[in-house]
């Protein structure tokens, strides 16, 4: 499950909304709206976040959230280390290659330890 998939159903269940009941009104297939939710899908394009939105009538704050989990929720991440050093390069593919055998509790110090590095290059 991606970040997204995991707010949309949080969200979704919440209001006690049905999968059908919601890909109906956004005019798409349940089985995008599954595929979404489980990670089986890319991340949801910018007008399908809006229009989540507003069928959730989220504004602000959380509007911004959901545009920023989308951004991070793509299933198949490629790293391209071309020019790094071969530090970054055995490090992207030891993640690749172990990341499933990671607990939760790992995860989440990983994860603490990259946000706290600020970035160099403006992004």
């Amino acid at each position: 499950m991606t970040p997204f998939g995991a707010k949309l159903r949080e969200l979704r269940k919440a209001r006690g909304i049905t999968l059908t009941e919601m890909a109906a009104s956004l005019e798409i297939s349940s089985a995008y709206l599954s595929a979404l939710e489980h990670g089986k899908r890319g991340k949801p394009s910018p007008m399908l976040v809006r229009q989540i939105c507003t069928f959730f009538t989220i504004i602000w704050d959380e509007a911004e959230e959901l545009e920023r989990l989308s951004r991070i929720s793509h299933p198949r991440v490629a790293v391209d280390t071309a020019g790094l050093g071969p530090r970054a390069t055995e490090l992207a593919n030891l993640l690749a290659e172990r990341i499933g055998d990671l607990s939760e509790e790992e995860l989440a110090a990983l994860l603490s330890n990259i946000r706290s590095i600020k970035p160099k290059r403006g992004r």
